[in-house]
Parts: structure tokens; sequence; C-alpha cells
């Protein structure tokens, strides 16, 4: 029985079990701090809904080799031009939800060809040349953003009529419209379905697709590129696919982002949200080389339960807010470990 336990203890990882038990604890300290524990379970559900996608835009290019997707603004970037167009457009409800899924897949499919085509010139830099391609990107719109033709009175600023703002609210658009669907309510408690299913129709999407013989060509350029190339395998358009792939959920991801946290956020908004995704991977037992949905929903749910648990806790108990020291703390901790294991997160 001990042996087993070892055994099971040993798959899930040192890291994972120590996070894991800081997160029960934090969970059962939470009543003697004030705090309500259907509320903390409502909030680390509804961040699980809200930042699973962009973690799960992850997947594809770990698998194809490319290594961490840094360059995660890039996708987010077509999601937001994508949400900008739906609110231009003036339409509210899912319609509103619906056109901007189908005005970000274009950009997504453009910035992720180019990007694509970038990291296959720069191969064995991905990560650092990624870092790059996610701040200027975001820089340039940052321009882009003042001078682009909008007129939507909703997004420009009042004063001049032209330039969009720094936040805009999706209330009247598509604010909540898969939190408050399918909510189960009981009490101070709520968990949203259709967000959680709104996931896993992607997550299914992902595993399906990585099953597939294009999927496993893809697998194979990420665990042996000279075999894959003594196969016949195009890995610089399967490296390519795995780009785009990254950045269109990437842009999904944000959209989903948005609806729940009720505003979209512009300019230097997007430039470091990649780092809360990456994280929550390499929490989660993924590495640099290798990771699946499981290393997602798990890695997910612990990230989220940190960033949102430890700060209330401690707050509470010391009155003092350690939200950022902490969000850092985590991020580039788990980061740091991460790369350094490269075979595998799990030891």
């Amino acid at each position: 029985m001990m042996d087993r336990i070892k055994e099971l203890a040993k798959s899930f990882g040192l890291p994972r079990l120590i996070i894991a038990g800081f997160l029960m604890a934090l969970f059962i300290i939470s009543p003697f701090a004030g705090l309500s524990i259907t509320a903390a379970i409502t909030d680390v559900a509804g961040r699980f809904g809200q930042n699973a996608l962009m973690v799960l835009a992850m997947v594809p290019m770990i698998h194809s080799g490319c290594g961490l997707n840094f360059g995660l603004p890039l996708g987010i970037i077509a999601g937001l031009l994508g949400a900008t167009l739906a609110i231009e457009t003036g339409i509210g409800g899912p319609v509103s939800f619906l056109l901007a899924m189908l005005y970000s897949t274009p950009f997504a499919i453009i910035f992720g060809w180019g990007y694509g085509k970038l990291l296959n010139r720069v191969k064995g830099s991905e990560m650092m040349i990624a870092t790059y391609v996610g701040f200027s990107s975001v820089a340039f719109m940052s321009i882009m953003w003042l001078i682009l033709p909008y007129s939507s009175p909703t997004m420009v600023w009042g004063y001049t009529g032209q330039g969009l703002r720094t936040t805009i609210s999706t209330e009247g658009f598509y604010y909540h419209i898969l939190r408050d669907t399918l909510a189960i309510r009981i009490g101070s408690l709520q968990i949203s379905i259709a967000e959680i299913l709104f996931f896993a129709l992607f997550a299914f999407i992902i595993w399906a697709f990585l099953h597939t013989k294009t999927g496993t060509a893809m697998t194979a350029v990420g665990s042996n590129a000279v075999f894959a190339r003594a196969s016949g395998i195009n890995i610089d358009k399967q490296r390519t696919l795995s780009v785009i792939m990254s950045t269109w959920l990437g842009a999904i991801g944000i959209l989903c982002y948005q609806q729940g946290y009720g505003f979209v956020q512009l300019y230097q908004g997007p430039m470091y949200m990649a780092m809360p995704a990456v994280s929550a991977i390499l929490i989660g037992g993924a590495s640099v080389n290798k990771a699946s949905i499981t290393n997602v929903i798990i890695g997910t749910i612990l990230y989220q339960g940190i960033v949102s648990m430890t700060p209330s806790v401690m707050n509470s108990l010391i009155h003092t807010d350690m939200s950022e020291v902490l969000r850092i703390i985590v991020s580039n901790g788990m980061i740091l470990y991460a790369l350094t294991r490269k075979s595998g997160a799990s030891r």
C-alpha cells in the first residue's frame, strides 16, 4: 500500500504535491480568517473558466518542439481585434461573442503564420524570440489602437472621438455570456457549467487532433526532429501549424477571459499575460517538450487557486497586501524550476 502511494506521489510530482497541499491548507484556514469557503471556490472556478483556454494554447507549440509560447500576446491581440470589431458592429448578446470569435480567427491565422515562419528561422532560441515578438507586438498595437478608424462611442475617447480607450466594458455585448449560462448556484457558491464545457470542447478538439495522423507527425517533430525528417515529415510545416493553432487558441482564450472579467484591456494590457499561462502549465506538470490536457487542468486550478486564495487569506490574517509579490514568486519561480528540468517537470 505504501509503495503504491509513493508511486502515485512520484508520478504526480513533488512540486505539485507541495502546491496542492498548500492550497488545501489555505482552504482549511480560510474560515478561521473570516473568509467564506464557497466564495473562494466560486472565485477559483471562475478564474479557471477565464484562463484555462490560454493555458491550453501552450500545448500545440510544446508538442511541435517550439517550446513555451511566450509570444501569446500576439494571439491575444488577434482576439482584441476581433472583440473591438464585434463591439463596433453594436450587436449584443451571444451573437456579439460569436462575431468576436469569427473576426479574430483570420487575424490569428495570419499572425500565427508569420510568427511560425519567424520561429522556423531561429530554431533553438524560440522562447527568447517569442518573448520579444510578444512585447514588440503589444508596443506596435499601442500605436495602432490610437489610429485605427473605430467610431463606436462605447470604445473611442469621448473628448476627441478618435482612438480607443484603455479599458472597454463588455456590458451590453458579451458580458458573462458563458459565466451566467447553465450556472449552478447554491447560496454563495456559483459554478459556470458553460465555461467548463466551452473549455472542454476546445480541449477535446486538441486531444483529438493530436491523435490524428497530422497530430502524431507534430508530436514526432517535437520528440525527435531527426527521426521525423527521416520519416518524410515536413518539420517547418508542422511547426508553423502548431504556432497557428496556439495563436488561435490564445485569441479565443482572451475572449473567454473578457466575458468573465467584464472588460477589454488594450494598449499594455496583454504585455505580461503569457506569464500566468506559462506558469500554470508548468505547475501542472508539463515541461518545455512535453504537455497534456491533464497538465493544463491541474496547472490552471493550482495556479489560479494559489493566486486568488493566498492574498485573501494573508490579508485577513496579517492585514498586508501581498498579492503582487506572491504573483511574481509563483510565476517566475515555477518557470525557473521547469526550465532547468527540460527532460520532465516531475523531478
